[in-house]
């Protein structure tokens, strides 16, 4: 590790060779050999508090969202003192606030931004998607997307991630409120779902249970617990999605319409109090995921790298730690993965998302070591 300054910034330059992690599924893993990755981690902003999802925009300037609800701009490389204005009021409490940030797909010409967020109070709260024209200081014409019913009375388990698919419909994961677990597999409510919308927030016609009576018609998917990501990969035409697990199963997968992720009937993993949670790890009617993990690492954010700084990580599948403070790269060929590869664990802090640039850079957001301190960090490559 070569130390360098520049401008008040920790700049560090390394030339690693780091050993594949083989989990497959089980507790320990095996050492595989790896090629030299050579790139330098540069800590871009300082001063975020708890930051949770991060925008680029076209002029290269970033938004990022802060948990308690502020909605921050960084223009020019430096935090702007002054949030965004007109971000409605949320819930903060327990993993509830102001979560992720997603453009829309012609951002260029509508300046509208999505936002997930979590509203109410102690006694009834639930996720909220409302989306709003992004003026440069302020967020105006702000309206309801989507609202998941029922409410509930426990600050966990939001979900909150989003993706848009090519017609331009939006996917919305939403978590089981922890205490509300076998709702998981009730298509009647939102708990437990991913849940596509179209851009204004109305019910596409082609969702799969549009016209059953038994079910809400924004589910897409269901059986899930909470996956705070969810990423539409064009090259692949696939939707992928992280999942947190209880203790153990936290899951990698690919999500398609109409498929039950058997959650809680089916589980890798166990309770926090050490009891079963289901006798089954697989059962007919239920999907697999791609990959599990036990112990749980924490999946939190997740990028597909696509872009030219890095060309032998293109395609795989970068998911931030909240557990073990790292990075793991599953490298991947098209829809099917390989091994893994722990990656900028000298950040030293619970990373919460990663993203590929337009630069073709790493962007990664930690949660700083108190309050107030949380970073964003670049990962760009470096002349071998």
């Amino acid at each position: 590790m070569i130390p360098l300054h520049d401008t008040g910034k920790i700049i560090m330059k390394f030339a690693i060779k780091l050993a594949f992690i083989g989990w497959a599924g089980l507790i320990g893993f095996a050492a595989q050999p790896a090629s030299a990755v050579n790139y330098i981690l540069e800590e871009l902003v300082n001063g975020l508090d708890m930051p949770w999802g991060i925008a680029f925009l076209p002029d290269g300037d970033m938004l990022v969202t802060e948990l308690s609800g502020q909605l921050r701009l960084i223009r020019e490389g430096e935090l702007q003192a002054q949030p965004v204005a007109g971000v409605p009021e949320i819930y903060y409490a327990g993993q509830g606030g102001l979560m992720d940030i997603l453009l829309h797909p012609d951002f260029p010409t509508n300046n509208i931004v999505y936002l997930s967020l979590a509203v109410g109070d102690r006694d009834a709260n639930t996720l909220r998607v409302i989306r709003g024209r992004f003026e440069g200081t302020v967020l105006e014409d702000v309206e309801t997307v989507f609202e998941a019913a029922p409410t509930r009375d426990t600050p966990a388990h939001y979900g909150g991630r989003m993706t848009f698919l090519p017609d331009n419909t939006l996917l919305v994961t939403v978590g089981d409120g922890f205490d509300f677990r076998e709702d998981a597999q009730n298509r009647a409510n939102h708990i437990g779902t991913i849940v596509r919308v179209s851009e204004t927030g109305k019910v596409p016609a082609d969702n799969p249970y549009v016209d059953d009576p038994a079910a809400l018609p924004e589910v897409w998917s269901y059986g899930h617990r909470n996956a705070q990501s969810i990423i539409y990969d064009a090259e692949t035409d696939t939707v992928f999605q992280t999942e947190h697990g209880p203790r153990g199963g936290d899951e990698l997968n690919i999500i398609e319409p109409a498929k039950n992720y058997g959650w809680p009937a089916i589980t890798y993993g166990i309770d926090y109090s050490g009891l079963r949670i289901s006798p089954y790890t697989s059962h007919e009617g239920m999907e697999q995921p791609l990959e599990y993990w036990d112990p749980s690492f924490g999946p939190s954010g997740m990028t597909v790298y696509r872009g030219g700084a890095f060309p032998d990580w293109d395609g795989d599948i970068f998911m931030t730690s909240l557990v073990f403070n790292h990075v793991i790269r599953v490298d991947m060929d098209g829809r099917v993965s390989g091994a893994k590869q722990i990656l900028f664990d000298e950040i030293g802090e619970r990373l919460r998302d990663i993203r590929t640039g337009p630069d073709g850079a790493l962007y990664i957001l930690s949660e700083g070591t108190g309050a107030g301190n949380g970073r964003v960090w670049r990962v760009r490559a470096t002349n071998r």
